[in-house]
């Protein structure tokens, strides 16, 4: 879990995921030496802040976003959000600009025009700078709780994958919690360069009345995008085989980078296969150590099966 915590102290909100890249290039490096196969990376000009990274001859890609929910400083210490944030009034914050830390302490007041969000400070904090939750990773017997579990909980899924992946594409993408605008161009280098078309989805989903903490990792049926059906139940059937604990989720709202994905000029079928969580976007976002045991199981079996 030392690595996941890692990751998890990383700031890096849609736009700003620089940061969080440049370690992910730097473990890579370090560590590819003592995986079972050696990959190709592409990062860079080119590719922004993403990272795409081959290994052998590939058939499916699992994208994973790097970015977070978070906050951009306007005027006067007023911020915007960035994604969807559900943070209270007392919550600290902690960002960069030019390489000096800056933080504060949210504060949200309801006016006539709507929802103000202040930070007080010390200091008038420099505009457009990003703020996100101060970090704070906990660790139970049973469970994971800190900011931004979604999606770096995800990142840590496919860099455990990566050990032993033999064929396959992993997709370090950003800007996903910020309405996306990545995937397109990267979907399409993909779909040209290794004619892959296939995708899964390793993101975090939410604890609802239909999916429970403790039983195992969450393959989603549809959110507000309905992915193709004849792919949807090959993974099912997949995953039944494996002997993995799942669930399966049906939502009428939210979306991944599925999203775009379905909404690309190429033909990728793609589904959603992630650990559920409590408070997300929330400075406590909390995941069973269960679901993320199957989470990763999963995705090992059917990197190697589909």
């Amino acid at each position: 879990m030392h690595l996941l915590e890692q990751l998890c102290s990383i700031h890096a909100p849609s736009g700003d995921e620089s940061t969080l890249t440049q370690f992910l290039l730097n473990y890579i490096e370090k560590n590819k030496s003592q995986w079972n196969s050696q990959p190709t990376v592409y990062s860079g000009d080119g590719y922004q802040d993403n990272i795409i990274v081959v290994f052998g001859n590939p058939r499916t890609a699992v994208w994973a976003h790097m970015d977070s929910v978070g906050y951009t400083v306007a005027y006067d210490n007023t911020v915007h959000p960035i994604g969807a944030p559900y943070a209270s009034t007392g919550t600290a914050l902690v960002g960069y600009h030019h390489d000096q830390q800056i933080s504060g302490i949210l504060h949200i007041e309801e006016t006539e025009e709507g929802l103000l969000r202040t930070v007080q400070s010390t200091h008038t904090l420099p505009r457009g700078a990003t703020l996100s939750y101060a970090p704070n990773f906990r660790l139970s017997d049973d469970y994971v709780t800190s900011p931004y579990l979604d999606n770096r909980l995800g990142c840590w899924v496919v860099l455990q994958l990566m050990e032993t992946l033999k064929d396959g594409i992993v997709v370090f993408s950003t800007w996903e919690e910020h309405g996306g605008g990545s995937v397109p161009y990267l979907a399409s280098f993909i779909y040209q360069t290794f004619n892959v078309s296939q995708a899964l989805i390793a993101d975090i989903t939410w604890v609802t009345k239909g999916v429970h903490a403790g039983q195992g990792v969450a393959l989603s049926l549809r959110d507000k995008m309905i992915p193709r059906k004849t792919f949807v139940d090959k993974i099912i059937r997949l995953a039944e085989q494996s002997g993995i604990p799942f669930q399966l989720e049906v939502e009428g709202a939210g979306a991944s980078d599925g999203r775009e994905l379905q909404l690309a000029a190429q033909p990728w079928d793609w589904i959603f296969i992630g650990a559920p969580e409590a408070n997300a976007h929330t400075p406590n976002e909390t995941v069973h150590r269960n679901d993320i045991s199957s989470m990763l199981n999963l995705y090992h079996y059917l990197m190697k099966n589909l």
